[in-house]
Order: structure tokens, then C-alpha cells, then sequence
């Protein structure tokens, strides 16, 4: 029986946090809901290249050691830099990790359903970034001056640049933090974010890590015993397994405070229960070696933290990093820090046999799948795995590996997953996660009419953006549309070039979208070169924006289509106006169609 009821802002924990957005690129997955498909699917999203197209290690190719195998990231070298106002000469100097994290945190915002720009609280930017990448891209700056061009080169170069970058380039305003915690760099980067939020220093917080692997087409030399895998496939706590395939990826989270997102009727994924990070420090094991002690403590304090039992704990994601003596070590820790006499009841499984190995963003894939699985109610299956590690007792552990996907049972009571995280050099991090409060029922939607509105920085984005809406519609046709129109409205930047309709259901909506021929209902592609003149019977320009002269006015098929004529052709609207004092929530809409082009200081060969 479902145990998580609806709840009010007095009744949720003071200290939970909602992920109130997510956004991410991994290998064949460019974005957050093609992830989760492949998740889905059970697909390998490892690229085996031929001898053409490895761009690195050429004379390495005949090495018999040497695995052809990589998780590449399409379009890792481009950046949409005319979106974010970028000149060309400092988009070239910044690294692909640099643009990537940009693009994701510019989308993780979006997917929550706010325009950065107008929003008018604080929000930090907390990431985690391989400064291995950054290091091969190019020089590092020249440092024998402080010219201009230095100061430019340095901080589109430089690492510790990584999140004010972020803040500056999309019009926010909070803290930034630059983390270098290696594998664990995303679970860092959260757990940071966490302690401004519940210290309210912040309003919402961004947080994530990227690694873009530099040279991106190349394989690796395999050695036994160490961490990259002998054929290029993952097999996290198989029998067979000889470590991960290596790849790349970007993910970010947008967080904020559980009481606020639910008073803000925002779009909610998942709730952080609880974080822990430690390390294992001075050991006589050695520097950076695996230790189920410090990781079981640290697993416990993420419980603790989270002042849940682990009884109540229904799928681990575990690390899983295939390589036989670091899933002994993580099983044994887990089992340790759960502290339960039961067996078998828990979920275990890993997403690194999807996409391999991440580095900085590795926890990152891991968190989301174990977000978007609490939110759909799915475990997917844990793919490449057949028989167990012959040193992991799963039989007398509290764990079963997820050998298929299936449904969360719902007499599980409320869906909680365990996510770890172990980074080199000893770093050891935890989150724990928990299903949403349900929404309080309301009112259907009476199909009055709703402005519609869709903008971008390009004709062809603007394209584009009309397309990805239409077959969201299409996969999503119970959708509400007055959410909808709230959520374009509110939550998104107004460009230059813009579309808009007034429509009354879903259904019309659709047609409008797929109509090349737009009705007389239907604006289109304005370039806001000539303001429309305002009908001031309907209309009436304020400090905010144009208005509705009567807020009566606000649901009236007509007076919307003068808002929409003017909102087209370049004016300001009042758009707090058009929602207020509605009972209307944020939803996840399709992200923003980037045109990326490809900037690149130094050439692999």
C-alpha cells in the first residue's frame, strides 16, 4: 500500500531538499529523457571504433592491450555561444567542459520551469569538473603579463572558473564553488548545495560535474588489475568482470528547499533525504585504496542524516565500478552500513553498465537514474551482469542484483534509493533519496483559453523549439494545458524570435504545432523589429510590461490574441499578471534546442 500522502508546507522535513530539475548528456543520450530510455531499454552505450575513427594513440592501435572502446558524447567540442552572448574568440579559449556545464546548468534551469533571468532569488552553482580534460585542451595561460588576453584565457581556461562562469553567463546571482573531488565530485557538489540551502544562504542551488575525456575519440591500455576494463563492456558485480569502460558526460541538478518547492507548486523529481562525504585517510591499505570501513561509515551517516531506517531502503544504485575487488569492498560496506538481519529485499544494480565510467559525472548518472526511477516508479535492470562475483555472498546480504526492469512495488511502502559514491584518492560520498510528497488533487482544467508562447535566439532554434513541443504534446496528450502555457511563460527566457497561440486544449495545441500553414489563431516568428500598436480597449502598457486592462480579461480569447500580437512583435508583457492567484504548477517541458558549433584551439591528430 502507498504510504506517501499529500502533505502541506507545515508538515514536510525543514531539512529535506527537492531536486526540482535535472538535466544531462551521456554517451548516446543527449539529454535527460533519452537517458533514462536507454536506461530503459537495457542499451550499451559504448562506442567500439574503428581504426578511422580513433583521432589519438595511432601507434597504440596494434597493441594487443590496447581496448578501442570510449562512452562519447555527440557534439562534445560544440557550444551555442551566440545564445549566451559569447564572443567567438572566448568561446574557442573555453574548454568543452566549460561549455558543457554552461549548456546543462542554462538547461537544468529550464527544466524546472525558471527563467534565470527573471528570477529574484539567489541561486549558487556548486561543480565538480576533470582538470585532467582542461589541462589537455591547449595552453594553459602565459602568465608573464596580465594583458587583457591573459585575464580572458585564464578564466575561460582556468578550473576554479568553472561555476562563476556559470553564474555570470547566465544572469545569476549567489555562491560558486569549483570542486576537485574526483569521482565523487557530483555527490560533493550536492552535499555542498544541500548545507546553503538548508542554511539559507541560497534561494535554489545548482549542482553537478562534467568530464569531457580530451582526446575524445580514443580508447585505453588495459592492465590487470586496475580500473578500465579488458573488452570495453562494464560489468558491475559480475563474475566476469575486469573493470569499466571509460566515457564522458555532463549532469546537473536543480535544488531547492522541499517546503519551498512544494509551496511553489514547482515540478518535483525526487527529495534528498540525507548526504555524507568522507575519506579514508591515513591507512595502512595505502593511499587511495578501498576501504569498507570508511565507506560503511559513510553510507551510515548519509542514513543517519537522513533519519531513515534501511529497512525502508528498496534499491541501492550502487557504484558498481567492475573491477572484482572494489565491488566486494562496496557490497560488504553497504551490507555493513544497513545493519538489517533481513535478505534479499533490496534492489542493487549499477548504470555503469549502460555508459561505463564518467569520472567527475559518474555520480551524477548514477543519482539521476536513481531520481527518475523514484519519480516513475521503475527499477530498470542493471545491465551485463550474469553471474555474481564469486566473493559476493548476495544470498546473505540484504541485496538482490535488479536482473530486470520492473515495476517499484508499491507494498515496498515509500520509494527510497541509496546512491553511493567512491572517488580516488580515499573520497567516499552518499545521498539518500525519497518519493516526493503527492500533490493535493485540483480542480481540472475548465478549457478556457491560454497563451501559448515559445521563443528562441534563432530562427532555426525557434524551429526547432516548435518541433520538440509538438511531439512532447503528441507522447503527452493528458498534459494540462493551463500548466503548460504557465510554464512557458513563467519559466522561460523571452527571445527575439518568438511564436505564440490561443488555444483551449491540448488536442488544438498539437494541431497548431504541426500546422505549416498557421491558422489565424497562430503567430509566428516575429522579429521584433516594429512594436504592434495596442488596443487600448483591451490593453495597457505598465512599469511591467503590457497588460490587460480588465485582469477579467486575462482568460478571453481576444484580448489574449492582442497579447499574443504584441508579445510577437518585440513588447514587454506583465506575465506574473496573466497566472495570478492561480492554482497552477511547473512541469517538465521539452529544453531549449541549442545550435551548437564547433570551437576547437588545438587539433588532435
Amino acid at each position: 500500500m502507498e504510504i506517501n500522502q499529500s502533505c502541506t508546507t507545515d508538515e514536510v522535513a525543514s531539512e529535506d531538499v527537492a531536486i526540482v530539475g535535472i538535466s544531462c548528456r551521456f554517451p548516446k543520450a543527449a539529454n535527460k529523457d533519452v537517458f533514462w530510455k536507454n536506461i530503459l531499454d537495457g542499451r550499451e552505450c559504448i562506442t567500439f571504433m574503428s581504426e578511422e575513427q580513433i583521432k589519438a594513440d595511432r601507434h597504440l592501435i596494434g597493441n594487443p592491450y590496447y581496448v578501442p572502446a570510449c562512452g562519447l558524447i555527440e557534439d562534445y567540442d560544440g557550444f551555442d555561444a551566440e545564445l549566451f552572448g559569447i564572443p567567438e574568440s572566448t568561446a574557442e579559449m573555453m574548454t568543452p567542459e566549460h561549455r558543457a556545464f554552461i549548456e546543462c546548468a542554462w538547461d537544468v534551469m529550464v527544466d524546472a520551469g525558471y527563467d534565470a533571468s527573471s528570477y529574484a532569488g539567489d541561486v549558487a552553482v556548486y561543480g565538480a569538473c576533470n582538470p585532467q580534460s582542461i589541462a589537455r585542451y591547449g595552453e594553459s595561460p602565459n602568465w608573464v603579463t596580465a594583458s587583457d588576453p591573459v585575464l580572458e584565457h585564464s578564466q575561460a581556461w582556468c578550473p576554479d572558473a568553472l561555476t562563476a562562469y556559470t553564474l555570470y553567463h547566465l544572469g545569476l546571482t549567489g555562491e560558486s564553488m569549483t570542486l576537485n573531488a574526483l569521482c565523487s565530485g557530483f555527490h560533493s557538489a550536492v552535499h555542498f548545495a544541500c548545507q546553503s540551502l538548508l542554511l539559507k544562504q541560497v534561494d535554489m542551488a545548482i549542482a553537478g560535474g562534467v568530464m569531457i575525456r580530451l582526446p575524445h575519440e580514443r580508447g585505453y591500455l588495459w592492465a590487470k588489475g586496475k580500473p578500465l576494463s579488458r573488452d570495453g563492456h562494464s560489468r558491475p558485480f559480475d563474475d566476469a568482470a575486469t573493470g569499466a569502460a571509460i566515457s564522458s558526460g555532463v549532469a546537473t541538478f536543480l535544488l531547492k528547499p522541499l517546503a519551498d518547492a512544494v509551496a511553489d507548486r514547482d515540478h518535483i523529481y525526487a527529495v534528498i533525504k540525507g548526504t555524507a562525504i568522507n575519506n579514508n585517510g591515513a591507512s595502512s591499505m595505502g593511499f587511495g585504496v578501498f576501504q569498507p570501513d570508511r565507506l560503511a561509515a559513510c553510507i551510515a551517516a548519509g542514513l543517519a542524516a537522513a533519519d531513515v531506517s534501511s529497512d525502508t531502503v528498496s534499491m541501492v544504485e550502487a557504484v558498481g565500478a567492475g573491477l572484482p575487488i572494489s565491488d566486494v569492498v562496496e557490497v560488504e560496506a553497504t551490507a555493513r552500513a544497513f545493519n538489517t538481519k533481513r535478505k534479499g529485499y533490496c534492489s542493487f544494480g549499477s548504470v555503469k553498465g549502460n555508459i561505463g565510467h564518467a569520472g567527475v559525472a559518474s555520480g551524477g548518472a548514477s543519482a539521476i537514474k536513481a531520481a527518475l526511477s523514484i519519480y516513475h516508479g521503475i527499477i530498470p535492470q542493471s545491465i551485463n551482469f550474469d553471474k555474481p562475483n564469486r566473493d559476493i555472498d548476495f544470498d546473505s546480504s540484504p541485496f538482490c542484483m535488479q536482473r530486470q526492469t520492473s515495476s517499484w512495488d508499491p507494498g515496498r511502502g515509500i520509494r527510497r534509493a541509496s546512491v553511493n559514491s567512491i572517488g580516488g584518492a580515499g573520497y567516499n560520498a552518499h545521498m539518500l533519496l525519497e518519493q516526493a510528497p503527492t500533490r493535493p488533487k485540483r480542480e481540472p482544467f475548465n478549457h478556457v483559453s491560454q497563451l501559448v508562447v515559445l521563443s528562441a535566439h534563432s530562427e532555426t532554434a525557434l524551429t526547432a523549439q516548435v518541433k520538440n513541443l509538438f511531439l512532447w504534446v503528441q507522447m503527452n496528450p493528458d498534459a494540462r494545458l493551463d500548466d503548460l502555457a504557465y510554464t512557458l511563460n513563467m519559466g522561460r527566457r523571452h527571445h527575439r524570435f518568438r511564436w505564440a497561440t490561443v488555444t483551449t486544449s491540448v488536442d488544438e495545441l498539437r494541431d497548431r504545432l504541426g500546422d505549416d500553414r498557421p491558422s489565424q489563431s497562430v503567430v509566428t516568428a516575429g522579429l521584433g523589429t516594429e512594436k504592434r500598436g495596442l488596443d487600448t480597449s483591451l490593453l495597457v502598457e505598465t512599469d511591467r510590461g503590457i497588460a490587460f486592462k480588465e485582469l477579467s480579461r486575462r482568460t478571453d480569447a481576444k484580448a489574449l490574441f492582442e497579447m499574443a500580437r504584441c508579445w510577437v512583435s518585440g513588447h514587454i508583457i506583465n506575465r506574473s499578471e496573466l497566472f495570478r492567484s492561480m492554482d497552477l504548477h511547473r512541469i517538465s517541458l521539452p529544453a531549449y534546442a541549442f545550435q551548437r558549433r564547433r570551437f576547437w584551439r588545438t587539433y588532435w591528430t
